[in-house]
């Protein structure tokens, strides 16, 4: 077995699967520059690692997979390093679609905004009876900026993209499944098991036409830099610092109309 931890992710490589878990319990597992980072070289460990067939995304305990981006880190922003941190989210969900092995998202608790996203960004999504999904990012002044105002319309269609994105409400798991945000839904227990059998099944299917399957699968995908632009422009305005210093604040925030 092939273990590695770095201080917010770790990485376990065993019988052809290798599993990344977000490590950071105390903040539900959010998703800071370096955390980032660390899934980021993760990643690359797996991309090496010639033995992989499969890979399965999970986070750490019961509450969360990830509870989204750090928002105490996004608060202070200007327009400038938004769009740069929006991109630098893009980057690493992207390097998830270039794996040349399929990925498993096994969706624990809370996939919120850049959780959600992260699930998005994996092949093939289960979820615990438990899990939640939303994207809220309109709920702090700013919209989806790792993909999900790409991602999400492709898995649920507009219609339903457009509902979760403009009000920011959650999805439990039995409605997560009935409109295909994911493809099964496992009691919270077994959801780590279940998620290997698959990886299982996986590796035993030809790994060449999975990359290419995979491939195709990826050049479907377009508007990245109009989300990172986009996502830039909201903090031209003092909406995204009110926004995230109420939720920090737990208090309902006041935005100039």
């Amino acid at each position: 077995m092939q273990r590695l931890s770095y201080s917010s992710v770790k990485l376990d490589v065993a019988d052809c699967t290798a599993v990344i878990t977000i490590s950071r319990p105390s903040a539900l597992n959010a998703l800071s520059s370096a955390v980032l980072s660390e899934l980021d070289m993760a990643l690359g460990e797996v991309r090496a690692n010639k033995g992989c067939r499969a890979l399965i995304i999970t986070g750490d305990g019961d509450r969360a997979f990830v509870a989204g981006a750090d928002i105490s880190e996004m608060r202070d922003l200007g327009p400038g390093d938004a769009a740069d941190f929006a991109r630098r989210g893009q980057a690493v969900f992207r390097a998830i679609g270039e794996l040349p092995i399929p990925v498993i998202a096994a969706v624990n608790g809370y996939a919120l905004g850049g959780g959600c996203e992260l699930a998005l960004a994996c092949d093939i999504r289960i979820a615990s009876e438990n899990a939640r999904f939303s994207q809220p990012e309109t709920g702090l002044g700013i919209i989806p900026g790792f993909g999900g105002s790409v991602r999400l319309p492709e898995v649920v269609g507009r219609a339903r993209a457009a509902y979760m994105i403009l009000t920011g409400k959650q999805v439990n798991a039995a409605d997560a499944l009935s409109m295909g945000l994911v493809s099964e839904v496992t009691p919270r227990e077994t959801l780590m098991a279940r998620a290997r059998e698959i990886a299982a099944e996986l590796a035993m299917r030809s790994s060449v036409a999975l990359a290419h399957a995979k491939g195709v699968l990826a050049a479907c995908t377009e508007g990245y830099e109009r989300e990172a632009l986009e996502f830039g422009k909201c903090f031209e305005t003092g909406d995204p610092k009110e926004g995230m210093s109420a939720f920090l604040e737990r208090r309902k925030p006041g935005y100039a109309r």
